[in-house]
């Protein structure tokens, strides 16, 4: 009898071995889970959007495996690398702290000149058509206020992406910038909420991304909940799932 509770336990062990092992592949080289903590990417993303990102998408680099930060000894650049199309949404590595991902959407890709002008995005000196739709209500995300929302559409040579974006004004600290020439082997990135956003734009901050951090390209909203419900309030989780976001592709 003890013989073959050793032998069960030992196989019970070798099971969750073998189930963390398969877990640790399908994160490291196929999707992730990411969860949106802030605002930036309002409209596209909400904070409670829980949404997978595919690791293939530009080859992989030492922050495609888990704790791969702190491990300069894997080495730099990137295998089966690519870079993204203008217009993708992508996770991407803090470069000045590698610790931290974030979330935005590529807009310059190497050797391009981004800058924007009284709210509106210029790439390589040509402005980005920029249409209104109308009043847009933030929620979720500090005070609830109601802003601009806008259709952008990305100059023919990207991904042809038409998205929304949202702006409170065309005169924030934002919405008149320095023309940046992003150099080789880097992105710039933006977040849809243009005036509430940490990104490119802020150089000594986030600044110009290089490749290598690109973590991988969001592709589908697998959950999402508005946070009026604790996790102790079973009875109202239904109430708190946006159901309408549950497996949207994002774009």
């Amino acid at each position: 009898m003890a013989k073959k509770k050793s032998g069960g336990w030992l196989e019970s062990v070798k099971t969750i071995v073998y189930a963390g092992l398969i877990a640790i592949g399908i994160r490291s080289i196929a999707f992730e889970p990411f969860n949106i903590p802030s605002g930036s990417m309002i409209p596209t993303l909400l904070v409670g959007d829980y949404l997978f990102v595919s690791k293939y998408s530009y080859g992989y680099s030492r922050y495609s495996v888990p704790f791969g930060a702190y491990l300069p000894s894997l080495g730099e650049g990137r295998i089966f690398g690519s870079l993204p199309a203008r217009g993708d949404v992508a996770v991407f590595k803090l470069p000045r702290d590698p610790s931290q991902d974030y979330i935005k959407r590529i807009i310059g890709l190497p050797g391009d000149r981004i800058q924007v002008r009284n709210g509106v995005l210029h790439v390589n000196g040509t402005a980005v058509r920029r249409e209104p739709i109308g009043p847009y209500t933030v929620e979720g995300d500090g005070p609830r206020m109601i802003v601009r929302l806008f259709r952008e559409t990305l100059p023919v040579g990207g991904s042809g992406q038409v998205h929304q974006i949202i702006e409170q004004s065309d005169d924030g600290p934002l919405d008149n910038t320095q023309e940046y020439r992003v150099p080789e082997g880097h992105v710039f990135a933006m977040g849809d909420n243009r005036d509430n956003s940490l990104d490119s734009r802020v150089q000594n901050a986030v600044g110009f991304i290089p490749v290598e951090n690109l973590v991988g390209r969001a592709e589908i909203i697998f959950f999402s909940v508005d946070g009026s419900a604790a996790w102790w309030e079973v009875w109202a989780w239904p109430m708190a799932i946006r159901w309408s976001r549950l497996l949207s592709g994002v774009r």
